[in-house]
């Protein structure tokens, strides 16, 4: 007769299974602090930015499962007002007395960490306000929502005099972080932008794994029954949105000092659909997914410079690739496997 295993002596999980994404934190925090060794700092620092970008985007998506369509509304606008604060400091604003008037607050520009902390507040300001008139919708109805309000949002930029029209905002200076810290100096910079990534990316896994992100989870599932078992779905989805909103400003603010530019490319549609490409790629639903697809797309485009327009093309043969191929992309795929 077959001996049984008692529970005690069941077979546990591996050490390397049990602690799989702590290892591959480390394996990551280790390779970005080494990399700048081997590439070009600039771009890797662009990377983690719109990796952190991909990550805030992925925290709606993939555990809530809302589609938002115009999540380039607060990565873009952060960049602006972020640009705007370390160049100019001065902030204006219509109020109405009767008729329109502009409210000028004029102080000096303002250091980096002020700055990124200011377009992240308002990135997370205008995820509230689309949240409110959008969370109440879903599936499509929710994702169009997302996009007119972004596109509102990007023929405002266009227009606006402080946003520099088609120029951008350039020669957007780095300042001193916290006034001791010279950010012109490339090494300095490269570790503020990496202790940013890596501390949103931190918060985005504690939020992923604790009660809160359990409900979402549950919401996202079936969010008749987390309904009935009587959670306030629409607070957690709002609450979800304005977090999603404000980490993708953090990421605006930061690649807005790390590249002295703010420009509409930042605003414009094309990078809400960017990083949803970046997400597919990674894999939806995974922690670590963003950060691969993030820099999978950014090096193709880098490699792919030489061809122009063409590299839309590709872009759009390796999404349908993902589609039909490998549904849960690189990362989804790998821990499949690795489950297996």
């Amino acid at each position: 007769m077959e001996r049984v295993a008692p529970p005690s002596q069941a077979a546990k999980p591996s050490f390397l299974r049990a602690n799989a994404e702590t290892i591959a934190f480390a394996v990551m925090a280790v390779g970005l602090a080494i990399a700048p060794f081997f590439t070009y700092p600039l771009f890797l620092m662009q990377a983690m930015c719109f990796a952190l970008f991909a990550c805030a985007f992925n925290l709606l998506i993939g555990y809530v499962g809302l589609l938002s369509f115009g999540h380039a509304l607060y990565f873009g606008w952060a960049s602006y007002l972020a640009a705007h604060l370390a160049k100019v400091g001065v902030i204006s604003f219509p109020i109405w007395f009767g008729s329109w008037r502009w409210i000028v607050i004029p102080f000096p520009p303002l250091s980096p960490e002020l700055a990124i902390l200011g377009g992240t507040l308002f990135a997370a300001l205008l995820g509230l306000l689309a949240g409110l008139l959008a969370i109440r919708r879903q599936g499509i109805y929710f994702a169009m929502i997302t996009l007119a309000l972004a596109q509102m949002m990007f023929f405002f930029a266009l227009q606006a005099k402080f946003t520099g029209g088609e120029d951008g905002i350039q020669a957007v200076p780095r300042g001193h972080l916290f006034g001791l810290i010279d950010l012109k100096n490339e090494a300095a910079m490269y570790i503020v932008v990496l202790f940013i990534f890596l501390g949103g990316f931190l918060l985005i896994y504690r939020i992923i794994h604790s009660p809160f992100g359990e409900v979402l989870k549950a919401i996202r599932e079936n969010e008749p029954r987390a309904i009935s078992l009587g959670y306030k779905t629409d607070r957690y989805k709002l609450i979800a949105f304005v977090l999603s909103a404000a980490l993708a400003g953090l990421a605006g603010s930061t690649k807005a000092i790390v590249l002295q530019l703010a420009s509409l490319t930042d605003v414009n549609w094309p990078m809400s659909g960017e990083v949803v490409l970046m997400s597919l790629v990674g894999g939806l639903g995974t922690i670590f997914g963003p950060v691969v697809g993030s820099f999978v797309i950014l090096l193709m485009q880098y490699k792919l410079s030489v061809v122009g327009e063409w590299v839309l093309v590709i872009q759009g043969i390796i999404f349908v690739s993902c589609v039909l191929l490998f549904r849960r992309g690189i990362v989804g795929e790998i821990a499949a496997r690795f489950k297996g």
